[in-house]
């Protein structure tokens, strides 16, 4: 992996978010919709984790942190607008960072 400079790495914003729905997305086994208060604004966020969440209520009410300025992307036809931080998957424990900052707080 490449390393990036450390005014690379200050332009990443990281926000506090938290949950206010999640749901499967028909047709994708991997893909959870997220709904988002980001303090000023809600976004949808897509996020890899549905196997990890079979109730993807546990998610609603908490609070994670998520990269808030990548550029949107497409998948299975939704623009996902941030990107939720997470450790692990596939054959390794999985784990979401919750934290009880108020949403909209970035992470310093």
């Amino acid at each position: 992996m490449e390393p990036i400079s450390l005014d690379d790495f200050k332009k990443v914003e990281i926000q506090i978010g938290e949950v206010l729905s999640a749901e499967p997305i028909e047709g994708s086994d991997k893909l959870l919709k997220l709904r988002v208060n980001f303090g000023t604004e809600e976004r949808q966020v897509l996020s890899g984790i549905a196997k990890y969440f079979p109730d993807p209520q546990a998610l609603v009410g908490k609070r994670y942190p998520f990269v808030t300025n990548l550029a949107p992307r497409t998948m299975m036809g939704l623009e996902s607008q941030a990107m939720l931080l997470a450790v692990g998957g596939g054959d390794t424990p999985f784990a979401l960072f919750e934290t009880t900052g108020a949403p909209g707080e970035r992470v310093k």
